[in-house]
């Protein structure tokens, strides 16, 4: 039997914690797969370690590390990569701005043998969409531009958090970036995997302002397009 391993950085995610680790417990994943729900803490400042803890003792599909050093959310999904023992591993923020409800679309592709790694487009499809920042769309479609400049790949959502990879690739990239660098390193390093096979799928996407907690601004678009380079051009 197939196992996802769904891994959660968590950094002052005390009010959404165990909203998000319910829903994901309460996805019946298709063709029997089952999960294993990994959080990470990064040594948060509120109460999300003590949420974690809890919700580890309570459940047996969820385990849970903590950092004792705020290290960023690429530092967050090293440890969960190092730790996961699916077959399949998909990242999911521990805000509610993704609905677990729509992983069977990534899978299904994976499982009927098609695809390696699939990428949840926010930009196309019909299922709902918050209307948020201009400017960050328009951020994240520049960035994926100029990622595929570099990839020769047509992604039109390379910053997604929605990415599903076959486990056992993943293990094989040497991935370094500790901070929201994560998504164009992975992206130009998985891109590189001979003969890989990369699909994308239209999903929702409930956005949060930054008073209700989203943490990403200019300076990590800033980050990104220097990853961009590094990873594509000065660090193959």
């Amino acid at each position: 039997m197939s196992v996802l391993s769904v891994l959660v950085p968590a950094f002052n995610e005390e009010k959404t914690l165990e909203v998000i680790i319910d829903k994901i417990r309460a996805v019946e994943l298709i063709n029997g797969v089952t999960k294993e729900i990994i959080i990470i803490n990064d040594c948060s400042s509120d109460n999300t370690k003590a949420i974690a803890e809890k919700l580890a003792d309570r459940y047996d599909d969820v385990v849970m590390f903590s950092h004792d050093v705020n290290q960023g959310k690429g530092a967050a999904l090293h440890t969960g990569i190092k730790n996961a023992t699916g077959d399949y591993l998909i990242v999911q923020d521990a805000d509610l701005e993704y609905d677990p409800e729509e992983f069977n679309l990534l899978l299904q592709p994976m499982l009927d043998g098609f695809a390696d790694v699939v990428y949840g487009t926010r930009f196309y499809g019909g299922r709902p969409h918050r209307i948020l920042f201009f400017w960050h769309t328009i951020g994240n479609k520049l960035l994926t531009f100029i990622s595929n400049m570099f990839t020769n790949v047509n992604l039109s959502d390379m910053e997604t958090c929605y990415k599903l990879f076959k486990l056992d690739i993943l293990k094989t990239l040497k991935l370094k970036e500790k901070r929201f660098g994560f998504e164009p390193e992975v992206t130009a390093k998985i891109c590189r995997v001979p003969k890989i096979r990369i699909y994308e799928v239209g999903i929702s996407y409930y956005g949060r302002t930054y008073e209700e907690g989203k943490k990403i601004g200019w300076k990590d678009g800033v980050r990104a397009i220097y990853c961009i380079l590094k990873y594509n051009i000065f660090s193959r």
